[in-house]
């Protein structure tokens, strides 16, 4: 058998077929030396393979500044309505490859590399996935991102620049060990601090009402120092934006300290604020009602709705529109969406902007606000939705309790309305729960103030209005909605399957690349025995690929030609990892019951991670190890039945085909 192309070779390949269209090798060259020069400061004596990534990044990453500007003056030049994206997590994994796909730069960088003597999967391995989610509600917000981007929509994504992103899993003894993921350690080439644009946020405090309204006095405050990263479509000159806030502590923190001799306490003090930031929550699908989980979504809520504001007054005509200061255009120039149990404040938070800075009347901010905000619910697991103590809210974020306490009973005054006498819908409805804890019930506050509500699959959204809110949906029907979730073909097509992109393309050319519905034209080669075989032949190459990777990595030797039997998720119960290892167990049994039955060779891996504080979960991995441990080494099995639990998954590792 011959040995298998690289991903490299075979996109240099395409690019001579003409399946992709010619760079400027040479300018890619010399922006490559330069960087290394002058921005790196070394020369090839003395440069590292991580030298060499960056000057690549810096490279590829000029190729977008320019589109990146044009982009933000054509949305200043048009002013068109704008889709800010919420959330705590945006899971981008790694960001050199996509971008070239999507600039069209990635047979040129190929080929550049290789007159220069380099290798491009050696480069691209050096970059740190920006993990800075748990798992699919991460996933699914920059997949959106980059979809809205090729769609030329005028589209931002919010959320938190964490220093320390989803742990690094490490398998010991069988046991999920975690380690801190510090990606940050050697920089990134893509993003651009923006102090200029640096917001504080308050937290704490009391309330004062006067003539003037109400005032938040005596907060401590945390600066928002924003990042921005380049996100681009796809071939279309299209560069939108991800800000990403950073927590910082101000000058002043603390410093009156000084005068009674305590200064080096009172800077160390500064981590207190800065801890916002510090660190990703490692949960997906359980809410804990911890100070800090609340104090990052407040923080990433009242910057992004800030900075919102600001972009809207500052629009091309806006302080010369008295509709426009007015707020009346507000919802016609803006939509904020939000996601399941992350930055529900909004809410809240933007009616105290229009309320106590802005000065608009409650009626007035409250349509504004409807109109405004949009809520997707992503889960149905009653752990997973937020219900916070209304002593903490009270604490932390007092005249927003103020606010929700208002919202909640304007609601319950419209519920008695439509359901007169109906004292049970009115407990079930409220978005203050009483109980031996007081708490608010987050998701209802969400649903109360968006003018539409989704779950992110059909049967999903059915569930939500016949069941989990169904008296929400019984009162406002028309606000439920259903948005099916999809894919982002080029990270998951075109960068980790270039195999089957080009065999497809061959046939019905790139189009599908930007429009999925094109794959259909494939029905026409259902039959035809060269592109089977050639699908076929691409399947194959991959699984021996990705076999050596594994005798590599895991040192487990598995069979190319079995059939590769692969479940990646979070480690959750629900998730049925148990029921995958029953499974494998019941396989084994059947193997070493009557050992000289046939059976299709099977290579069953299992990855992802578990919470750290999950016990369960933490066990189905052992488990998934343990039987590991016996199936793999049973001679009896062979290379019948192999069984492995991929250490570390993320989106690096599923670019490799896993």
């Amino acid at each position: 058998m011959s040995r298998p192309l690289s991903d490299q070779e075979r996109r240099r390949q395409i690019s001579v077929r003409g399946l992709a269209g010619p760079e400027n090798v040479g300018e890619l060259k010399r922006g490559f030396n330069r960087h290394l020069h002058f921005t790196l400061v070394k020369d090839r004596n003395v440069a590292t393979p991580r030298d060499y990534y960056q000057a690549l990044a810096h490279t590829v990453r000029d190729h977008l500044v320019g589109r990146w500007l044009r982009t933000q003056q054509y949305y200043y030049e048009k002013d068109p309505k704008r889709i800010y994206y919420l959330s705590l997590e945006f899971y981008m994994g790694r960001t050199l490859q996509n971008t070239m796909v999507n600039l069209g730069l990635q047979s040129g960088c190929d080929e550049a590399l290789y007159q220069l003597g380099l290798d491009m999967e050696e480069l691209q391995e050096i970059e740190e996935d920006a993990g800075l989610g748990n798992g699919g509600l991460g996933r699914l917000a920059a997949c959106f991102l980059d979809s809205m981007a090729t769609l030329g929509l005028a589209a931002y994504g919010y959320g938190i620049r964490y220093e320390f992103g989803i742990f690094n899993q490490k398998i010991s003894g069988g046991w999920q060990v975690e380690e801190a993921d510090d990606w940050l350690r050697y920089g990134n080439p893509w993003e651009k601090a923006r102090p200029e644009y640096t917001i504080p946020v308050h937290f704490y405090g009391r309330v004062e009402h006067g003539p003037d309204g109400a005032r938040w006095l005596e907060t401590q405050v945390v600066l928002a120092l924003p990042y921005d990263t380049p996100v681009p479509g796809y071939r279309n000159n299209t560069v939108n934006t991800m800000r990403l806030w950073s927590a910082r502590a101000p000058c002043d923190f603390n410093l009156k300290d000084f005068n009674v001799g305590g200064y080096v306490q009172a800077v160390l003090d500064r981590n207190l604020a800065e801890n916002i930031s510090r660190v990703l929550y490692p949960n997906d699908n359980f809410f804990e009602g911890k100070e800090l989980r609340l104090k990052q979504e407040y923080f990433v809520v009242a910057a992004t709705l800030h900075d919102i504001v600001r972009r809207f007054k500052s629009a091309k005509f806006g302080s010369r529109d008295p509709v426009r200061t007015s707020f009346e255009a507000f919802p016609d120039k803006v939509r904020a969406k939000t996601c399941r149990k992350h930055p529900k404040t909004s809410v809240p938070e933007l009616m105290r902007i229009l309320v106590d800075e802005e000065k608009l009347g409650w009626d007035k901010a409250w349509a504004v606000t409807v109109r405004t905000c949009a809520y997707t619910n992503h889960t149905v697991l009653p752990e997973a939705l937020e219900r916070w103590p209304v002593r903490l809210l009270e604490t932390l974020l007092p005249r927003h309790l103020q606010i929700i306490y208002e919202i909640n009973q304007r609601f319950l005054d419209r519920v008695y309305a439509a359901f007169p006498g109906d004292h049970e819908r009115l407990r079930r409805m409220s978005l203050v729960e009483e109980g031996a804890v007081k708490r608010v019930n987050m998701a209802h506050l969400c649903i109360v103030g968006a003018h539409a509500v989704n779950g992110v699959a059909q049967i999903h959204s059915d569930i939500l209005k016949n069941s989990v809110f169904k008296d929400f949906y019984d009162l406002e029907p028309k606000k439920f909605q259903n948005k099916t979730n999809g894919i982002t073909p080029r990270r998951w097509l075109l960068l980790c399957n270039p195999g089957l992109a080009d065999a497809i393309a061959q046939r019905i050319g790139e189009g599908f690349v930007s429009d999925l519905d094109q794959l259909q034209k494939l029905r026409g080669f259902v039959d035809d025995e060269s592109f089977i075989r050639d699908v076929a032949a691409v399947k194959q190459e991959n699984k021996v690929k990705f076999a050596a990777f594994l005798e590599k990595e895991y040192g487990v030797r598995v069979n190319p030609a079995s059939l590769f039997d692969v479940q990646v998720k979070r480690i959750h119960e629900y998730k049925r990892q148990l029921l995958n290892c029953l499974h494998v167990i019941t396989l084994y049994n059947r193997i070493k019951k009557d050992p000289s039955k046939p059976i299709v060779p099977r290579t069953v891996m299992i990855g992802g991670k578990a919470a750290p504080g999950y016990h369960m979960a933490k066990m189905i991995i052992k488990l998934v190890t343990s039987i590991g441990d016996i199936v793999n080494h049973d001679p009896a099995v062979g290379d019948r039945l192999r069984v492995l639990f991929l250490e570390n998954y993320r989106v690096s590792l599923a670019e490799k085909g896993a």
